[in-house]
Parts: C-alpha cells; structure tokens; sequence
C-alpha cells in the first residue's frame, strides 16, 4: 500500500495539483486569492497541456512515442537524483550573497519588471555558458537531444543543470539587489512560462503569434534554439524577454524558407536514455583522453562544442558563418 501511495502522490505532484487539493480539503476557498492559491491553479497547466499535446499526436498518429518515452525515464531519474539540490542551491546564493547586494530593491511594480530584466539577464549567461563551454555543454545538451518538440522536452534536462544554472541566475539577481520574494515569483512566472514554449507543432502549427514575436520570446523563437540549422544553432537564449539576445547579437527569428530540424549534430540514437544523458559526457571524456597535452586536454573542457587542438574546429560559430557566407554568394 505504500508504495501506491507514494506513485499515487508523485502523480499529483508531476500534475501540479498537490497545493490546490489541500486547499479544496481545507474548506478555506479564500485561499484561492493569495499568491500560493493563484500559483496553485498555474502549476497544473503546463501538464495537462502535455498530456492533451501527447493525446491530439495520438489522433493525428503523430504521436513522438521516441521522445516522450525518453523525455519520461530522464524525469523520473532526476527526481530520485536530484530531487533537492537546486532549491538548496538557491537558498545558500541567498543566504551567502545577500551582504553583497550592490543596491536595494522595494516591491513596487517597476522594480518589478528590473528584477525580471535581471534574471533574464543571469538566464541568458547561465544559458550562453551552456551552449560556450563544453563541459556545460555536457549538462545543458540532454535538454537538446530530443528530435522533436513537445511539452515533455521541459523535463529533459541533466540532474546537475538546475543547480549549475540556479546558481549562476540567483547570485546575478541577488547581487544586483533583486529582492528573494521577488526572486521566487519571478521563477515561478519564468519557469511556467519556460515550459509553455516548448509546446510542440501539434498543438500549435506557427507559434509566432504575431506582433508578439516582435517584442518578446515566443514558442517559435525557442524552436529555433533548439534547431541543428547552422543559421539557429546558438541564438535565442531568453526565455520570455528577448532583450540581452538582441544586445548581444544572438537574435534569431524563425524563417519560413529553413524548416527547422530539432536535436544536436553529434551522431546519436536519440531514443536511448543512456546515450540522450550521458553521450556528451563520454564524448568529452574521450576527447580529453586522446589530446596530446595538459593544455590541450584543458582546453577541451573550456572551448565550445566542435573545437579541436588540431584545428579543424567544428563550433557552431564556424558552422553559422560557413552558412551565411554561401548564402551571400547566391
């Protein structure tokens, strides 16, 4: 019977619905309209919206039985490895650099929408790294592994990215004066919101969504980051607004002439949960094995994806610039 009830209560939770129950078996309805009742009724949208893209793939017998399936045995494996690092993580960012804040936030709406800018910006760092710095690389690409795109994608992620990217976006937050209650609504808005643009083209054909794409990171914007196309690899970092990918230069929007082919370009089976987790790490380990030299091997950790002590570097960099200068000549 136990453990009926424990499957029974990691179903709740994986439906987000935990909160709103016992709120409903309080009797205290009121409770809807304070933050946590409000977040209560948020948290089961993402999942149910999963379980009716997987359910309308079936009817169109489009089903991406592969990538759900995979996507499925990486979430159940973090949360038995990794269930509580990152909030601890995050607490002791907190607790370590609050002293060392630089400035002093109010919770007032425009230090509102600063303290949004702010995480958005320790967002796109954490992110940039990942895709920059080869051993980050190893963390972030489970996340790109999958061939198609659908709801059960926000899940497929290394157990030690969350922590590693928690802690580059709340020291960025809390260092530049961004407020902890601030700080946990703004996750919580941008963490709904980071899985709803992974929704897939079963649900949603052109996620551009009109003047919106202009003015902030839409479903398409984040298809494209997840694209192998030389021209989209390694843009669009944000995740809801998409102002440090246009000050930095890393703005790509989604074009209808290059239809957009999901995973990552190393030879993989995309469908193997030991190959989608642990293929980078072995690749690397390979790499740095067979490197002639400490700086080499060295190196090998810290260059991007495709760079090679021989020279023939094949980064997405090369990949992009090889792309567009062939465009340009046709």
């Amino acid at each position: 019977m136990e453990i009926i009830s424990a499957l029974f209560d990691e179903i709740l939770g994986f439906l987000g619905v935990t909160q709103a129950l016992e709120i409903l078996q309080s009797g205290d309805y009121s409770a809807f309209r304070t933050y946590e009742g409000v977040a209560s009724l948020i948290y089961p949208i993402i999942p149910l919206l999963l379980l009716l893209e997987f359910a309308v793939g079936l009817i169109y017998k489009k089903p991406q039985i592969k990538v759900y399936k995979v996507n499925f045995l990486i979430y159940i494996f973090n949360r038995f490895v990794g269930r509580f690092i990152s909030i601890a993580m995050v607490t002791f960012c907190i607790g370590f650099f609050s002293q060392y804040a630089i400035l002093q936030t109010s919770p007032t709406w425009y230090w509102f929408i600063y303290a949004y800018i702010i995480w958005e910006l320790g967002h796109f760092i954490y992110h940039y790294l990942g895709h920059k710095v080869r051993l980050f690389w190893c963390l972030h690409s489970t996340h790109h592994a999958p061939e198609e795109m659908n709801l059960s994608v926000t899940h497929a992620h290394f157990f030690l990215e969350a922590p590693y990217a928690d802690v580059i976006r709340t020291t960025v937050c809390i260092l530049l004066g961004v407020q902890p209650e601030m700080l946990f609504a703004v996750m919580f808005i941008d963490g709904t919101y980071g899985a709803f643009i992974h929704i897939g083209e079963n649900m949603i054909k052109d996620a551009r969504f009109g003047f919106l794409n202009k003015i902030m990171l839409t479903p398409s914007h984040h298809r494209v980051h997840h694209a192998r196309n030389p021209l989209y690899m390694d843009t669009n970092f944000c995740n809801l607004l998409n102002i440090w990918d246009r000050v930095f230069g890393t703005y790509q929007e989604e074009q209808r002439s290059v239809k957009i082919e999901y995973g990552i370009t190393r030879e993989m089976d995309s469908g193997n949960f030991w190959d989608v987790y642990f293929g980078e790490i072995v690749a690397l380990v390979k790499d740095v094995v067979k490197a002639p030299g400490i700086t080499n091997k060295f190196l090998y950790l810290l260059m991007p994806p495709g760079w090679s002590h021989t020279g023939d570097h094949k980064t997405a960099k090369v990949a992009r610039k090889s792309y567009l200068d062939t465009q340009s000549r046709v």
